[in-house]
C-alpha cells in the first residue's frame, strides 16, 4: 500500500509525478492518467504544474475532500509502475472508500466525558519525552495562541484518546523544531514520520478537516484496518504490509494480540503490521482479496508493492516465532506460493 505522496491514484502508463495534496474536482490538463470513477467522489490528484502554471496548490476548503499534507521541505518525486498503481487501485476498490468523518466529540453513554486540553509544553526535554513516549503525537506549535484554530485543535483531544497531544508557544521549542508559523505536526513512531500543516493550510483549516487528518495518519504498532486508516497506510513510505486476520471476540484474540505487537517491534521500518477484524463483514471483501475463507483464520497474509508479490499463512496460533519467521522468509524472496497481482483488465482506466 505504500507509494507516492499521494493518497489514492489510478493506473499510471508513464512515470507520473503527484503533488502531496489529494482533492476531488482538480486535474491539470495535462495529466497522463485519471482516477477510476469508483474513487472520484473521495480523491483525486494533480501533476506538477506545467509551463504557465501558476503552481497554486489547492486550497483546503473544498468539499467533499480529503487532504493529507506533507512538509513543503519533505516533498519528493515518485516514478509509479503501472503494475504497482494496479496493486494499490485493487485493494482500494476491494475494501471501500475513505469516509467523511465528522470532527464533533462523540459522548459517552453518561453523557460527555471530562474535558481534557492537551500538554502544555514549556521547553524542549518535556517536548523530545512527550513525542518519544508515544506511538503517536501531535502537537500544536502557535506563535499566536488567539488565533481559530487553537480551541479547534484543543478539542481533537477528545475525540482522539490514543494520541498525545502537546501545545506550546515557547520561542526555544519553536526554533527547536524549525517552526517559523503557526503549526501543527504529525510524530508517528511507526515509520518515524513526521507529517506538517502550516502557513495556508493552517488558515483554511477546520475541525473536519484536521479530524480527517488526525485519522487518516494514525498508524501504530498495530493498525487496525479501516477504509480511513488504509487511506493512511497508502500514504506511507514502508512498502510491504503484514495483515493478521482474526476474529476480535475469539478467546485467543487477546494473546494474539500480545504477541503480534511484540513481533511488530521488530520490523519497524521495514513492515506495517494491520488488524483486520475477521468479524465485521465490511472486512470479508479483504479477505477474499487474498484468497483467505472463513475457515482458513487466524491467518497472515502479507504484500510488497513494488514487485506486486504476496503471500499468505494460516495458523493455529499466533506466536512472535511464527510471525517473525513469516517475515524475514517473505523479505528473503520466500514464498509459500506464487502469488501475482491479477490481471486489471477489469479495472476501470480513465
Amino acid at each position: 500500500m505504500s507509494g507516492p505522496d499521494s493518497l489514492l491514484v489510478g493506473c499510471v502508463p508513464e512515470p507520473c509525478h503527484f503533488e502531496p495534496f489529494i482533492t476531488e474536482g482538480e486535474s491539470s490538463p495535462g495529466a497522463s492518467c485519471k482516477v477510476p470513477r469508483a474513487l472520484i467522489t473521495h480523491s483525486h490528484f494533480r501533476s506538477p504544474a506545467g509551463p504557465g502554471s501558476s503552481g497554486h496548490q489547492p486550497a483546503l476548503d473544498r468539499q467533499p475532500t480529503l487532504n493529507v499534507i506533507h512538509s513543503r521541505h519533505q516533498r519528493r518525486t515518485m516514478e509509479i509502475t503501472r503494475s504497482r498503481c494496479c496493486l494499490i487501485l485493487s485493494f482500494v476498490l476491494l475494501c471501500g472508500l475513505v469516509p467523511e468523518v465528522t470532527a464533533g466529540v462523540e459522548e459517552t453513554s453518561d453523557g460527555p466525558s471530562t474535558a481534557q486540553e492537551p500538554i502544555w509544553l514549556t521547553d524542549i526535554p518535556a517536548t523530545v519525552e512527550l513525542i518519544a513516549a508515544a506511538e503517536v503525537a501531535v502537537i500544536g506549535f502557535f506563535q499566536d495562541l488567539e488565533i481559530p484554530i487553537v480551541s479547534v485543535f484543543r478539542s481533537m483531544v477528545q475525540q482522539f484518546q490514543d494520541v498525545s497531544f502537546g501545545i506550546s508557544n515557547h520561542s526555544e521549542v519553536l526554533t527547536h523544531y524549525n517552526v517559523t508559523s503557526n503549526s501543527i505536526c504529525l510524530f508517528r513512531l511507526v515509520d518515524k514520520k513526521q507529517l506538517h500543516l502550516d502557513g495556508e493550510d493552517i488558515e483554511n483549516l477546520d475541525a473536519a478537516k484536521l479530524s480527517r487528518f488526525i485519522h487518516i495518519n494514525n498508524l501504530r504498532w498495530v493498525t487496525e484496518y479501516s477504509p480511513m486508516t488504509a487511506a493512511g497506510l497508502f500514504n506511507t513510505m514502508v512498502q510491504t504490509h503484514l495483515l493478521l486476520m482474526v476474529n476480535k471476540a475469539s478467546p485467543e484474540y487477546e494473546e494474539s494480540m500480545r504477541s503480534y505487537q511484540e513481533a511488530a517491534r521488530l520490523f519497524q521500518g521495514q513492515i506495517l503490521f494491520v488488524l483486520v477484524d475477521s468479524s465485521k463483514r465490511e472486512n470479508g471483501k479483504v479477505m477474499s482479496y487474498f484468497k483467505l475463507k472463513e475457515s482458513q483464520l487466524p491467518a497472515l497474509a502479507i504484500y510488497e508493492s513494488v514487485e506486486d508479490k504476496w503471500d499468505t499463512l494460516p495458523i493455529t496460533e499466533v506466536t512472535v516465532e511464527k510471525v517473525r519467521g513469516f517475515c524475514e522468509e517473505f523479505l528473503r524472496g520466500v514464498q509459500q506460493s506464487d502469488h501475482k497481482v491479477e490481471d486489471d483488465s477489469g479495472k476501470e482506466e480513465l
